[in-house]
Formats: structure tokens, C-alpha cells, sequence
């Protein structure tokens, strides 16, 4: 790398510089931008080995966990967080809910001709911060460029490699009748501070995304002893969706008790305001927890003694149902259907 450092004419101008088509040619300008801009702030012992691959460490006892995420979102950056953070812990969370712990992250990044070279380093550093946070480095990666307007920014999509030990895999083919149903904390944040931004909507109470790293909570819920069957994070089309995916999985019903469902008034205000369900808005720092119904209220406990789990409530609880329906008893003592998510309510959020 140093050879090719001589030879180049100028540093990159991270202020007021642009990604142009050299920077995905695989010549001097792809090397400095990697050098100069991925490395400098994703740096790590496996990065620097320079391959097209990284060499890494057997994991031990246990069977591997391997997730994968493309993020889209717009706009890039949001309240609470952009694009870069949110490929990290999305897919953190991915490998977790498995009952894997994370340990090593890769990247994929497709940048648009013109993108702002200010623009793609805030939002590396903060991919950055968010896997140092979470002690899961990016390992190795790839960068390609497209031609001006056909790429809307950057696209990034991010693998994650976990280990689970024996025993310890959950999957959502395991809830079973008679379990409990938690939630970590209150619904829509993430998908609500998109639209608010992206649709300049000014709200008393600003919305934030929720964004995080779950597999701390998730450890400390696992060393509660509580009997867990199934976690999973409900991100695109919501809480709603999740359930119905593992309702299907397992070959179960669910009924949700709408009273207690934890949501913030100022998402609650948004929502009614766009005519959006809030069972079906994304999350990206929330999970969704079956465990057995005599371990629920420790496991709640567990939940809301973590800074991540603070709002976590009991939802609801599982039952027996050929048809595998999701439904909910209403505030007024009704039931409905919660059914699939129709078409898309909220695109590019994450």
C-alpha cells in the first residue's frame, strides 16, 4: 500500500470531493479511497491483513450463524441515526436473534457517480463507531460505483457470522401453544422517523429512530434461565408481519391484547395522521420474545432492568390454530385480524 501512496498526486479532498467512476475502477483513485476513507476508520487486525478475503479465527465449539442485509433507506441519514449504523446493527441483530453471538461483519458498498465524499465518511465513521460499539468488527468488504443516477447515493449490504452453542439455537419454528408473547419496547420508532424526515413533518415530540444492537439485551435474557423458544426482530412490515411469519413457522395462533401494546403518543399522533397501523411500521432496535408462559414476568423483568428493554411489555400469548391466524382483542373487546402486511405502507426504510 505504500508503493501506490507515493504515486498519488493528492490526498482525497473528504470536504469538498465526489465519488467519480475511477473510484470503482480497481486503479490508484479505488486504493485511496479505500486507504484513505474505509481503512482509516474500519481499520482492524483482519482488515489490514489487505486480501480479498479475511483470514479468521475458528470460533470454537458450536455451529456458525450467517445473515445477510441489503439497506436501501432514504433519506441516508435520519433522527437518530443513517444508513452506516443501521447496516451494522440490523444485521447484529439478524445473527442474534438465532441465539448466535455476533462476531465478525462484512460490507458491500454501491456508490452513485457525485456522491459527496463528506457524506460517505460520516456515514462509515458512524458504521464504524456502531461495530466498535458492539465489539463485532467488519472484516473485509467491497466497493463498486455506478453512473450517476442510477445508484441514490449508496446501497450497502452487510454479512454478518455469529456462533451459537450447542443447544442454544432458537428459530421461530419453536413457539408452541400456551407461550407467552413480549415485545422489548414501544412500536414504530424507527419506521416513523423516516417518514417524518423524508416528509418534512414537523411533531411536537420529535420521532427517533430505535436503532441498536440487541445482542447485549439478548445475552443478559439468556442468562436469566428463562425457557426463550423464539426471538426476532421486527423490522420491515413491523410487529404484525414478524408474528405472522412465526405463526406460520410453528404452526400456531397468536392473540395480541391491544391495551398493551407499548407505543409512544407522538408515533401513536404520527400514524393517525398518515392512516398508517402501527403493528406494521418497521423497528430496528426492538425484538419480539415466546418463551414459556411461567417464565414471562422473568423475562419481562430481565428485559426492562436493560437500557434496551426499558419499555418492554407482555403482548400476548400463543395458542392453538390450524389456520395459524394472528388476531388481537381491540380496547373496545372485540377481536380482528392481524393479517400479512398488504403491499408495502412505508418503502425504502430500511
Amino acid at each position: 500500500m505504500s508503493e501506490i501512496r507515493k504515486n498519488y498526486v493528492r490526498p482525497l479532498d473528504i470536504k469538498h470531493g465526489q465519488i467519480d467512476m475511477a473510484h470503482g475502477s480497481g486503479g490508484r483513485a479505488m486504493a485511496q479511497l479505500i486507504e484513505e476513507l474505509f481503512a482509516k476508520h474500519l481499520g482492524n487486525e483482519f482488515l489490514g491483513q489487505g486480501d480479498d478475503g479475511a483470514l479468521l479465527p475458528h470460533p470454537g465449539e458450536g455451529r456458525l450463524v450467517m445473515a445477510t442485509d441489503a439497506h436501501v433507506v432514504s433519506p441516508l441519514f435520519f433522527p437518530g441515526g443513517d444508513i452506516g449504523c443501521l447496516s451494522v446493527h440490523g444485521t447484529i441483530n439478524d445473527v442474534a436473534v438465532m441465539g448466535a453471538k455476533p462476531l465478525w461483519l462484512s460490507a458491500s458498498f454501491v456508490l452513485e457517480e457525485g456522491f459527496k465524499l463528506a457524506d460517505l465518511e460520516r456515514i462509515v465513521r458512524s458504521m464504524a463507531d456502531a461495530a466498535r460499539a458492539a465489539g463485532v468488527p467488519v472484516v473485509t468488504g467491497d466497493t463498486k460505483v455506478v453512473e450517476r443516477g442510477k445508484g441514490d447515493g449508496v446501497f450497502i449490504t452487510t454479512t454478518g457470522v455469529g456462533v451459537v452453542a450447542p443447544g442454544k439455537a432458537l428459530s421461530g419454528r419453536y413457539a408452541r401453544a400456551g407461550d407467552a408473547i413480549l415485545i422489548s419496547g414501544t412500536l414504530g420508532d424507527h419506521g416513523m422517523a423516516i417518514m417524518a424526515e423524508r416528509e418534512s413533518l414537523g411533531f411536537d415530540s420529535p420521532i427517533v429512530s430505535d436503532t441498536a444492537a440487541l445482542h447485549g439485551l439478548i445475552e443478559e435474557m439468556r442468562a436469566s434461565g428463562a425457557d426463550i423458544h423464539v426471538l426476532r426482530d421486527p423490522t420491515r412490515g413491523g410487529l404484525a408481519t414478524t408474528l405472522n411469519e412465526i405463526a406460520r413457522q410453528s404452526g400456531v395462533g397468536m392473540m395480541l391484547l391491544e391495551k398493551d401494546l407499548p407505543l409512544k403518543p407522538a408515533v401513536n399522533a404520527a400514524c393517525e395522521f398518515l392512516g398508517l397501523d402501527p403493528l406494521y411500521v418497521a423497528n430496528e432496535g426492538k425484538l419480539v420474545a415466546i418463551c414459556a408462559k411461567q417464565d414471562a414476568e422473568l423475562l419481562l423483568a430481565t428485559m426492562r432492568a436493560h437500557p434496551l428493554g426499558s419499555d418492554a411489555a407482555i403482548i400476548g400469548s400463543v395458542h392453538e390454530d390450524a389456520q395459524h391466524f394472528v388476531q388481537m382483542t381491540t380496547g373496545f373487546g372485540g377481536k380482528r385480524i392481524v393479517d400479512w402486511l398488504s403491499g408495502e405502507q412505508l418503502p425504502r426504510i430500511c
